[in-house]
């Protein structure tokens, strides 16, 4: 047994680290495998310029083959769309340079928006539609008889490099992005039913819940980047898609839900309502093992449907008991009935939600479902003014390199020109753009200075593909490397892709030092110019960002108070969790910021699903004479919504004002109506629509929402003004005697 405890920990060690440090040195060596492959194919096809087909290699390959085909097949659009608009520019503006450069950048610039709008792969295609357009265009302006030929050779060059990347990602000890998914929603299940365990049973506080929260959303936009690729991998994936997104968005839903019902009660226990906590807490401890086997946690997709079965049952049974809860609770003293019938509704709808959930999980155990059918998808998008600004940017840069060319008339400046566009679009993309343009820089210095051994020192002293390999695998591994560290990613992209662009070999090989020399200057300039960009024009580490984004985030209450209803909830919570991870990837996002963003989703979120959930019913109600949209109530909560819409626009403490009156006395003209209903259905509508305006009204009042300063100046201004009613009362009656 001694000799036993060694052995297992060496193979804990080894397996731990074959899981995380051998992934990655799989795919460097992959990397140099595709890189090697594709030189050799090009080069047997007599291509003019291999080293573009090796460069692309490393432009598109990734860890995961679903990564590698998703990124692959934008590259192909991206470039077919590249080359049909440069043959346009190079047929109207060969002979005129200036009118030549100023469209070049201005479809740059339209890319660079693009690309900055659209996240993920799809903006890759954005990427490479302008900076295709640059580099088949202007070395092709310069030589118009040769244009069309040079950029058909060049898209060549470019699809070997993105076949040989798929294929070589997707044979060579592949890692599939469908497997991750599993994993995911395997854990996220699981994590999801603890915390909904710990938070019910009060052992969980405030920088716990907040801290999972934002995991929580972490979680769901990665896991649509990563559903995005998958759907490349095998067609089981692709079956299931419409699923995956259904479960996520449900997710989504479920976690809203939940978090609004949790601090419901918070509020709850802080004013003192003790006969509506003690009655609905039962049925909280009820929840929790309703979604585990055998009082097991579920483990998989077919273990979910026992949990699916013991929740329909739990909500089919709900409401009865309510009711009868309700009932017993009536004659005591102290029943705040209002407040029992909000906390009760939201929990049936957390139910509901979870149900949904599970259901859907549980669907994923075959390969077909009824549940497949789901067209609410998740689509991540930027701020309009943020894209536009990124690609006014890269056109600046494409305009005034551009000039510089022309009155140098520099060799290498064209070199430059085209750089400097991709440049801008990979570095917009990213979270820190002026440190990726920088770090980009530096790989490119290590490219220059490897590259100028290889080619000087190295080429001319062998002969054949074998000697070549052995010269350039060194040398590209260690790239490949550079770029799978977490602080050095943007010096190995840079150096792998510009130690291609500068020392690949071609066909005919050219020993032209100068050359070689104003081209590495021309890439390093770019780069540099293209980092102060970043850094002088409109920084995205600058305060007017984050504000801009909160604002948006703020405005999603705006749109739950004003959107068509049509799968309005799930635009509402995606586009509020990507808000959020765009808030928190700011440069400038320290832990103050990110806890003030967080509060402000939380905010958004309670208040903008009460709204929808409200607008949903006041869509069913019936159209007679009391319920028409010009009744009194009516107008009350059409005023409400104006109010909450102005709030979360600008908040301040006059807004705020108005939202908190509004609202209460749409609650008390609901009240009204609601006495002299008497269809039961009728009832129970009215009952729903009350218990949404009074959530809305407790979420205004929330201590911990970020809208408690106003909340604070409001209480403090109320009792200034009981205080002067009941001095004018004692002086009345001074004066009476």
């Amino acid at each position: 047994m001694p000799g036993n405890a060694p052995r297992e920990s060496l193979r804990s060690v080894l397996a731990n680290w074959a899981q995380t440090e051998g992934l990655a040195w799989v795919y460097i060596f992959k990397a140099a495998l595709a890189a090697m492959l594709t030189l050799w194919i090009a080069m047997r096809l007599d291509m003019p310029q291999p080293r573009t087909a090796m460069t692309t290699v490393f432009v598109v390959m990734q860890p995961q083959s679903g990564m590698v085909l998703a990124k692959s097949f934008y590259r192909f659009c991206g470039t077919m769309v590249g080359l049909a608009v440069m043959l346009v520019f190079i047929s109207l503006f060969s002979q005129q340079p200036v009118l030549f450069l100023t469209a070049t950048a201005l479809w740059v610039g339209i890319c660079t928006a693009g690309a900055a709008r659209n996240r993920n792969f799809r903006s890759y295609g954005f990427v490479l539609a302008g900076y295709t357009a640059a580099l088949i265009g202007i070395p092709a302006a310069q030589h118009p008889d040769g244009a069309f030929l040079s950029a058909l050779t060049r898209v060549a060059e470019v699809t070997i490099g993105i076949l040989c990347a798929g294929t070589v990602s997707a044979l060579v000890f592949p890692q599939h992005a469908g497997e991750q998914i599993k994993a995911t929603v395997r854990t996220r299940f699981s994590g999801f039913v603890d915390y909904v365990c710990r938070a019910l049973s009060g052992r969980m506080d405030r920088s716990q819940i907040e801290t999972t929260n934002a995991a929580f959303v972490t979680d769901i936009v990665g896991f649509e980047a990563v559903r995005s690729v998958a759907v490349f991998e095998n067609p089981e994936t692709r079956m299931k898609s419409g699923r995956l997104a259904r479960l996520n968005s449900e997710f989504m839903s479920a976690s809203t839900r939940f978090h609004a019902l949790h601090q419901l009660m918070n509020r709850l226990r802080e004013t003192g309502s003790a006969v509506t906590i003690a009655a609905l807490e039962p049925y909280f401890r009820e929840v929790a093992p309703l979604l585990g086997k055998s009082g097991e946690p579920v483990m998989n997709a077919a273990d979910a449907a026992h949990a699916t079965a013991q929740l329909a049952a739990f909500k089919a049974a709900l409401p009865r008991r309510i009711r009868v809860t309700r009932t017993e609770l009536e004659a005591r003293p102290g029943f705040a009935q209002l407040e029992f019938d909000t906390a009760s509704e939201l929990l049936y709808r957390f139910v509901d939600d979870l149900l949904a959930y599970t259901q859907t999980y549980a669907s994923l155990a075959v390969p077909m479902h009824a549940r497949e059918r789901w067209f609410a998808g998740y689509v991540p998008k930027t701020n309009l003014l943020v894209a536009a600004i990124a690609g006014l940017r890269a056109a600046v840069v494409i305009l005034a390199l551009g000039a510089f060319w022309i009155a140098t008339a520099w060799p290498s400046g064209g070199t430059m020109v085209l750089n400097a566009a991709a440049v801008c679009a990979l570095a917009s993309a990213s979270p820190r753009p002026t440190l990726m343009a920088f770090q980009m820089a530096c790989g490119t210095v290590l490219a220059t200075i490897a590259g100028m051994i290889v080619v000087f020192g190295l080429y001319p002293r062998m002969d054949g593909f074998l000697l070549l390999s052995v010269t350039l695998v060194p040398f590209l591994l260690l790239g490949s490397y550079l770029s799978t560290r977490r602080g050095l990613a943007g010096v190995g992209v840079g150096y792998c892709i510009f130690f291609c662009f500068l020392a690949g070999p071609d066909n005919l090989v050219h020993y032209d030092p100068a050359g070689f020399i104003n081209d590495a200057i021309a890439l390093i300039l770019s780069m540099i110019v293209s980092a102060l960009a970043f850094a002088v024009l409109l920084p995205t580490d600058a305060p007017w960002l984050r504000r801009l984004l909160l604002r948006d985030l703020r405005r999603e209450v705006v749109l739950a108070c004003r959107g068509r209803l049509t799968r309005l909830a799930t635009r509402f919570e995606s586009r509020t969790r990507d808000l959020l991870s765009q808030i928190n990837a700011l440069p400038a996002a320290r832990p103050e910021l990110r806890r003030d963003a967080l509060q402000w989703l939380f905010a958004v979120l309670e208040v903008g699903h009460a709204v929808i959930d409200l607008r949903h019913e006041l869509s069913a109600v019936g159209h007679d004479a009391r319920h028409a949209a010009g009744t009194p109530w009516r107008r009350a909560i059409a005023a409400t919504f104006a109010a909450v819409t102005h709030l979360f626009d600008r908040p301040d403490e006059a807004r705020f004002d108005t939202a908190l009156s509004s609202t209460s006395r749409a609650i008390a003209d609901v009240r009204t109506l609601l006495d002299t209903a008497h269809p039961r259905e009728e009832r129970h509508r009215l009952q729903r629509i009350l218990s949404h305006l009074h959530f809305i009204r407790t979420a205004l009042l929330d201590p911990q929402s970020p809208l408690e300063p106003f909340a604070g100046n409001a209480r403090e201004a109320g009792k200034a003004r009981e205080a002067g009613k009941a001095r004018e009362a004692r002086e009345g009656a001074h004066h009476a005697t």
